[in-house]
């Protein structure tokens, strides 16, 4: 039986929203689940209240439905939901991608730089985990390099509703030394000041993000539910 991750004080939800986000992603929360306050209290050994705290997160990602009578129960995945939340995504982040290019101080683009010629050793001892964390550091340094507080708060409002997904992508196989080699063109860009170059580069990378997602998610959905299914 797998273990249940450690929960420290001051992360019990955050750690209990990821983990039950990649059991619903990989299919191991099936879509129509109850998911029961006080079981899900006993398996994280925590009080229902972070419980009904995670609950509302998951909900706001659209991993899960609050139904009459019935609580809250696993949502069908759509991939049309997906594919649309990618998109934007990608606008998002090709246009706060090429802000930065202008923008950035001497101090944000190197920082740019060492992280990521640091991350090549997550992907040489095939960190998963650790390499994710970085993900969200190289993107979140993007972000705020671009100076642009309302295209910043839109654009992590929707990725936090792609997290999970982003996450999974890196089990698929040789995904994280692509997303290396992604990176890699992405920071040359930003080093050249080719701000039109960096968000044609970071759009193609996240659209790629969203074929992987879309990969992981059909070769972990449950026998017997069409690919077509809409979101509850």
């Amino acid at each position: 039986m797998t273990s249940e991750p450690t929960v420290r004080k001051g992360t019990v939800v955050d750690a209990i929203v990821q983990t039950l986000a990649d059991d619903i992603v990989s299919g191991r929360l099936v879509p129509g689940t109850k998911l029961d306050a006080q079981g899900m209290a006993e398996r994280f050994g925590v009080s229902r209240t972070p419980i009904r705290e995670t609950f509302g997160h998951l909900a706001a990602m659209g991993l899960v439905t609050h139904r009459p009578n019935r609580g809250v129960v696993v949502a069908t995945l759509s991939p049309e939901a997906l594919t649309d939340l990618y998109e934007a995504m990608a606008e998002l982040e090709a246009a706060l991608a090429r802000l930065a290019t202008l923008r950035m101080n001497r101090e944000q683009r190197e920082r740019l730089q060492q992280i990521h010629r640091d991350s090549v050793h997550l992907v040489r001892d095939g960190c998963t985990d650790a390499y994710a964390r970085f993900n969200q550091t190289f993107h979140d340094l993007i972000f705020e390099a671009a100076q642009s507080p309302q295209l910043q708060d839109l654009a992590i409002a929707t990725r936090t509703r792609l997290a999970p997904f982003r996450r999974a992508q890196f089990r698929l196989h040789n995904r994280m030394s692509r997303s290396w080699e992604e990176h890699e063109a992405i920071v040359q860009a930003v080093v050249a000041g080719d701000a039109d170059g960096v968000a044609r580069l970071m759009r193609l990378h996240v659209q790629t993000v969203s074929a992987m997602t879309a990969e992981f998610v059909a070769e972990h959905r449950p026998p017997g539910q069409a690919s077509s299914a809409s979101g509850a």
